[in-house]
């Protein structure tokens, strides 16, 4: 049986943590070198860092915090933001990620997801898709939430998938920090289309929820979260001690 994974999410601007609702209010929580140093020991099994304003500022993420959080955990990164070339990819994973995630970069150029994956394998490049309900439909959304580009989201994600991306980071912006359940109907239309691991983003509130998520959902492979681990309602080790009581394996 497949270990499903848990994993934090740190968003970070301008050095700092931080969170908000529906992708917008944003407050800082704390530094991302602490937290992931806190993740990796409470038994993450990884952690997702995204220089949330890098694309939209047209600019470079980060690599000073992220070397020096690398250094301090032993658990696999993902790391995305402001990823527009494979020479980006290069300095991220040259940094210390694991993985390099690809949104905007991937929508302005798609050719982007294929030559990363000829260079360094499909296992090293994640699609993470911002998506939303417009008139019914599920929208593709650019830079960090703030464009919504028109495409609809499933075909984009398995057009990706089949250029190379090794793995799916579904974000539901409709329930990003409501803290009220994952998008089980998105992630539901995601994992039907696509045959790698798919990661759910956005709606935790509590253990229960995690618990639904991977019973009604067998495909989804991990549950993202951001706000409920970083404010303490939830912690790491006793989520993981309730998923196991319910049947879910998991890594203690």
């Amino acid at each position: 049986m497949i270990t499903k994974r848990i994993i934090p999410c740190l968003d970070v601007r301008d050095g700092k943590v931080v969170k908000g609702v529906n992708f917008e209010k944003l407050k800082e929580v704390a530094s991302p070198v602490e937290l992931a140093k806190f993740y990796s020991d409470s038994g993450a099994d990884e952690l997702v860092f995204y220089d949330i304003t890098a694309s939209a500022e047209g600019r470079k993420l980060f690599t000073d915090v992220l070397k020096e959080a690398a250094r301090s955990v032993f658990i696999p990164l993902t790391v995305g933001g402001g990823i527009r070339e494979t020479s980006d990819f290069e300095r991220v994973l040259a940094c210390g990620a694991d993985k390099v995630s690809v949104n905007s970069g991937a929508i302005a150029n798609p050719d982007l997801i294929s030559e990363a994956a000829k260079k360094y394998g499909d296992q090293c490049v994640v699609i993470s898709a911002d998506i939303k309900r417009v008139k019914g439909r599920f929208h593709v959304f650019a830079k960090g939430g703030r464009e919504d580009t028109g495409m609809e989201a499933v075909s984009w994600i398995q057009r990706c998938v089949g250029e190379g991306a090794g793995e799916v980071v579904v974000n539901s912006m409709d329930t990003d920090g409501v803290k009220n359940g994952f998008d089980l109907e998105l992630l539901k239309a995601v994992c039907e289309a696509v045959d790698v691991p798919v990661i759910a983003s956005g709606g935790a509130g509590k253990a229960e929820d995690f618990i639904k998520l991977f019973r009604e959902l067998p495909k989804v492979d991990a549950g993202l979260a951001a706000s409920v681990f970083h404010f303490g309602e939830i912690a790491i080790p006793d989520l993981k001690r309730k998923l196991r009581d319910s049947g879910v394996n998991v890594r203690l």
